[in-house]
């Protein structure tokens, strides 16, 4: 292989590991966001529980205040905790495949740059 082709090489992996590094950045800042909403909705749960049976609960809709049965409240922060669940897995799974993309690229940049510098090396010898 020459010189200039595993110059090439090297300068498309070194773009495909930049890609996979800011996926990943975008990834951790998601799995950030989704842990901050599973402590809020967390937390709502815990005052549910700390409530008078016959307290009354109010939801936010828009700039306006709405009453809301109990047990609707109740159901609808458990099924956000649930789809939040869901997506913290997901988004698990995600990282540990672009850590794994990450590494590989690594990998194969390390093995191109070995490569780059043994045929320099032959080139400047010749």
């Amino acid at each position: 292989m020459s010189l200039q082709v595993v110059e090439a090489k090297l300068e498309a992996e070194s773009k495909a590991f930049q890609k996979i590094q800011n996926d990943l950045t975008k990834a951790i800042e998601s799995r950030q966001r989704l842990d901050s909403q599973q402590q809020e909705n967390e937390q709502v749960n815990n005052e549910f529980e700390k409530l008078d049976e016959d307290a009354s609960i109010y939801k936010l809709v828009g700039p306006v205040l709405v009453k809301q049965e109990r047990s609707e409240a109740k159901s609808n922060v458990k099924n956000r905790l649930d789809l939040i669940s869901g997506e913290i897995k997901r988004v698990e799974a995600q990282l540990k495949d672009l850590s794994d993309k990450a590494d590989k690229k690594k990998t194969e940049i390390a093995q191109l740059q070995m490569q780059y510098q043994t045929l320099r090396s032959q080139q400047q010898s010749a």
